[in-house]
């Protein structure tokens, strides 16, 4: 894989290895960890923390905080509630550890103001289509993630359709990308997200992991995001709660084909399970050492 160091503000992150991402939904109704963060109807600060204590320890890159669900048929919530939950979790984590934070948000005013709160990515599933989020990313000076989404959280899985999943989600990618470039943003703070469960069925979401080299040729870093998804539930015929071997494979499938594209610019994997993706990627890399080094002898 190409050596690349992202620019994250007050920080770098290091994308000549895969990079891994972990989940923090600081929400009652995310699909697969929604509410496990609350104690009754109250965000618990003191689980917050050990969770974010305990992804760190496991290997985490990245800790990514999300404040919406978007979940197939999650309902929307207003600005206030996000940055009701955002911005006290944002600038805690920032007071107790030395991490890199993704927000993941769509929604400028939150953009904006975890900006200023010590954020250092902006990891949005709407690609910056919301009104000012354009804007607002340029402003902050983040890098950013675009994500393809067929339609809206509440009906995205009702019939999604495409004539070409592959060439559409990328062309939408690249048009995003203009979009970005236009308002300011560099292109070497672009990443891109092939939107995996996001108004797709099985065979698209398997068209386009099947297809990642095509997206690695854009010459941006992704972002995967696979982990615990239906896709995984419908190859293993498992709940949720049982997609930990699926989604760990998928995890280092995707960072096989990139370290096999010359053209990749890095990856960055979003997981729930931290420490078993960490475990698995150390093991293939160690392997690939090794032979790397027997092959030079």
């Amino acid at each position: 894989m190409t050596s690349m160091t992202l620019n994250c503000g007050s920080k770098n992150l290091d994308l000549s290895r895969p990079a891994v991402m972990g989940i923090l939904n600081i929400t009652p109704d995310s699909f697969s960890d929604g509410g496990q963060l609350y104690s009754g109807s109250a965000l618990d600060l003191d689980k917050v923390f050990h969770e974010v204590e305990k992804m760190l320890a496991d290997g985490a890159d990245i800790i990514d905080i999300g404040g919406e669900s978007t979940r197939p048929g999650a309902a929307a919530v207003s600005q206030q509630q996000e940055l009701d939950r955002v911005m006290p979790v944002l600038q805690s984590i920032n007071q107790r550890f030395d991490a890199l934070i993704s927000v993941d948000t769509s929604t400028a005013q939150v953009i904006s103001e975890a900006a200023s709160g010590g954020a250092h990515m902006i990891n949005d599933v709407r690609a910056l289509q919301r009104e000012g989020a354009l804007e607002a990313a340029a402003q902050s000076g983040l890098p950013v993630c675009l994500m393809h989404m067929q339609n809206r959280p509440d009906n995205m899985q009702d019939s999604p359709s495409y004539s070409d999943v592959v060439a559409e989600v990328i062309n939408f990618l690249l048009q995003r990308k203009q979009a970005c470039l236009k308002a300011g943003i560099a292109s070497d703070q672009i990443l891109l997200d092939p939107g995996f469960g996001f108004g797709k069925t099985l065979d698209h979401n398997l068209a386009l992991f099947s297809a990642l080299e095509q997206f690695y040729d854009t010459g941006h870093p992704l972002l995967v995001g696979v982990s615990r998804k239906t896709m995984i539930g419908q190859l293993l015929d498992s709940d949720v709660d049982q997609r930990l071997i699926g989604s760990v494979t998928m995890a280092l499938m995707a960072a096989q084909t990139a370290s096999q594209n010359s053209n990749s610019q890095g990856l960055i994997l979003r997981v729930h399970d931290v420490l078993e993706t960490v475990q698995a990627l150390t093991v293939w890399q160690s392997v690939n050492k090794f032979k790397d080094e027997i092959e030079k002898i």
